[in-house]
């Protein structure tokens, strides 16, 4: 093979597009050779106690290994083929063995030890120090201190987990991917958007067929649930992605064994590290110090949200019944009859909201913004991409020029995972005179563009877009040339999403709105009396949504919260025992959520899904600081340029140099409060 793409320079952009999989594991395993040769020299006690002499040299080899194996992951996650699986699955033990190796090796432990012992370390940079405490730390979670059999064990768990959270995601994608509903009447379409129509036409028309053709990826499933007046259309679509990956469907694609076992493996891997329970061991790296503490917070929340929900699901039921006669309201009735009383209430639709948020206005307006509060512009340059939808940007700042690369790839397809993300290929680096700048990738699942016309987005789609970014920007805007301390590497767990829920308040603020929009015929912004009624709407039904998450939250802290795994009736018990604590809705008995679970299960979530709820407290009291200054301004503006740069300063720009705790004191003056993420969620009295 005369050239790899994956082993480029690390200052190299990749070309994505030249990456085949029999690139994968010859990258790889040469990248592991080099990085464990580099790993053996950083652990020679004859190397003087210094930055230079250990961190410096085992950053530069074990760098691109890291790099190419985030593209390896990236690939296999948004143009899955057979091919590319396979040549990931056969590096995945060996990436996962020598990942282990690493926090195993004791002479490595000895080194960071030295480092944190030696004379001038208390006059070391503070991001310096904290990242030598955070290796020492990781290293005992890691496992260092085991001897013998518990050792050799723990490194079993270890690849035991990687491949089965690998199955997990890869049941959930080929589950969704296999199903399909070809329909040749079209009147069981009706009520459906006219995007959404043609879609659905466009997916049966590549498949030789004539009618259209449903599947479960969210730009079909969630309009299917909310507009499509055939309800057992309805009950279909529900029942097939209520029972995704489950015994329900076929055998080989039945998560219930892998949630068994990987249940297993935490509860045994946290006891070998000498902890009652995987929630204990996970929340070592946490702002939360204790499950207690945790649920605590979540029960605490949920006093005060489920009236409100109750009252939420009350008045549904009475307006199905009395505008519609629906005496019994089904799970898959609810978003049917909700998107009809918000329509009812307050006069709007979302598919008619939909038509002034077209993808490429949204992006203008979102990186507007991003230039307002930050200081920065996203210029657009050429990158060979993994597919032609993606979009590439520079990260462009008047004082430092380009800071980093931003690669967008915003719609649903097939062999690609559902849901959103943001994930980094490398991290600011600076070595010397020398800067490496971030490359980040903001991955969506939206409606592609239909004839000829551009992409349409829901509000929520926007919001989504905005959670994502905020991600995307924690990375990019980094000051930390140290990459052991970069955002993603170190931020604590609940702290991570402070970022991402904070931008989300933006897309509520009507010069913002204004912004975004331009109908996609008539290029017209979303008129007033719309944005009114579109605010007005933005605390439907929050309580619903509310006591949802903190159902998730609580459930995944109580099948880790436990001394031993649970067999999967047990797991499902449990989701039944919390929904009745907190939740106003319950799924059929067939219905199998957690086989669906992959933040839990194969995204990273597991024994942290609580902190969605957590961090939303800090960004709605970071965001209420822009809204103290918009009080304070004679614009009335939260795009509050000055409280702009002190969030870039003091949260983004720092990453997980310091604790979080502390980065939102330095930009708060003090410590969260509740208060703004109640009154944002309009849960601040008793319901009427």
């Amino acid at each position: 093979m005369t050239h790899n793409p994956l082993l480029v320079p690390i200052d190299d952009l990749v070309d994505y597009a030249a990456v085949q999989p029999v690139h994968i594991e010859p990258a790889i395993t040469a990248l592991i050779d080099k990085a464990r040769a580099a790993v053996e020299r950083a652990a020679d006690p004859a190397l003087p106690a210094t930055w230079e002499a250990i961190v410096d040299p085992l950053d530069n080899d074990t760098e691109p290994l890291w790099r190419a194996w985030s593209v390896a992951g990236h690939l296999n996650a948004v143009v899955d083929t057979p091919a590319l699986r396979e040549a990931y699955n056969q590096c995945l033990p060996k990436v996962t063995e020598f990942s282990t190796w690493i926090g195993l090796h004791k002479g490595l432990y000895a080194q960071y030890r030295r480092l944190g012992q030696t004379s001038g370390f208390a006059g070391w940079p503070a991001v310096r120090r904290r990242i030598v405490e955070l290796a020492l730390r990781d290293f005992r979670l890691g496992g260092v201190e085991l001897e013998g059999e518990a050792r050799e064990e723990y490194a079993r768990i270890s690849e035991q987990q990687a491949q089965a959270s690998q199955r997990f995601s890869e049941n959930v994608l080929d589950a969704m991917d296999k199903w399909s509903l070809h329909l040749e009447d079209g009147a069981r379409l009706d009520g459906l958007p006219e995007d959404v129509r043609m879609a659905a036409a466009a997916r049966a028309q590549e498949a030789g067929l004539q009618g259209w053709m449903l599947n479960l990826k969210m730009p079909c499933y969630l309009p299917v649930m909310q507009y499509a007046r055939d309800r057992a259309l309805r009950e279909t679509l529900y029942r097939a992605y209520g029972t995704l990956a489950s015994e329900q469907g076929e055998a080989a694609l039945d998560n219930s064994p892998l949630i068994e076992q990987l249940l297993a493996l935490r509860a045994r891997e946290a006891k070998l590290l000498g902890y009652a329970d995987f929630a204990a061991l996970r929340l070592q790296t946490r702002m939360a110090r204790t499950a207690d503490e945790v649920l605590d917070f979540l029960r605490g929340l949920a006093t005060k949200a489920r009236p409100h929900a109750q009252r939420d699901l009350a008045q549904l039921r009475e307006f199905a019944q009395k505008e519609y006669g629906m005496a019994q309201l089904q799970p898959w009735d609810l978003p049917f009859y909700a998107e009809r009383l918000r329509e009812s209430r307050y006069d709007y639709s979302e598919d008619e909201v939909k038509q002034y948020f077209t993808e490429p206005r949204v992006l203008q307006g979102l990186f507007q913004v991003a230039e307002t509060l930050f200081g920065v512009s996203m210029r657009p340059c050429a990158v060979q991409a993994w597919h032609p939808d993606v979009k590439a940007f520079e990260v462009v700042s008047p004082d430092d020029g380009v800071v980093g690369h931003l690669l967008v790839d915003l719609y649903a397809r097939q062999g690609k995972q559902g849901g959103a993300w943001v994930d980094s290929e490398r991290n600011r680096r600076r070595v010397g005179a020398h800067l490496q700048r971030p490359v980040v990738y903001l991955t969506c699942n939206f409606t592609p563009p239909q004839n000829g016309k551009p992409a349409l987005l829901t509000h929520d789609d926007v919001i989504t877009l905005f959670h994502e970014s905020g991600h995307a920007l924690h990375a990019l805007l980094s000051q930390v040339d140290d990459p052991g301390a970069s955002a993603f590497a170190s931020v604590e767990w609940d702290a991570i999403e402070l970022p991402s829920q904070f931008m989300e308040n933006f897309c509520w603020e009507w010069p913002v709105v204004q912004s975004l929009s331009a109908h996609v015929e008539s290029g017209q912004p979303l008129p007033r009396a719309l944005y009114d009624k579109l605010l007005a709407a933005r605390n439907f039904q929050s309580g619903m949504q509310m006591v949802r998450q903190i159902e998730f939250s609580l459930f995944d802290m109580a099948i880790h919260n436990q001394a031993a795994g649970l067999s999967i009736a047990q797991v499902l018990q449990t989701l039944d025992d919390i929904r009745r604590e907190v939740a106003v809705v319950f799924p059929p008995e067939w219905h199998r959520f957690p086989h669906n679970f992959s933040h839990l299960f194969a995204g990273g979530y597991g024994a942290g899904y609580y902190s969605y709820k957590w961090a939303e407290v800090l960004s709605a009291d970071a965001y209420a600081a822009f809204e103290e200054a918009a009080q304070a301004g004679p614009e009335r503006n939260t795009l509050d340029a000055g409280t702009g740069r002190r969030f870039r300063d003091e949260i983004l720009a720092v990453g997980g140099a310091r604790p979080a705790a502390e980065s939102f004191r330095a930009f708060r003056g003090r410590d969260p409060s509740l208060d703004a993420l109640l009154r944002h969620s309009g849960i601040t009295t008793e319901p009427a």
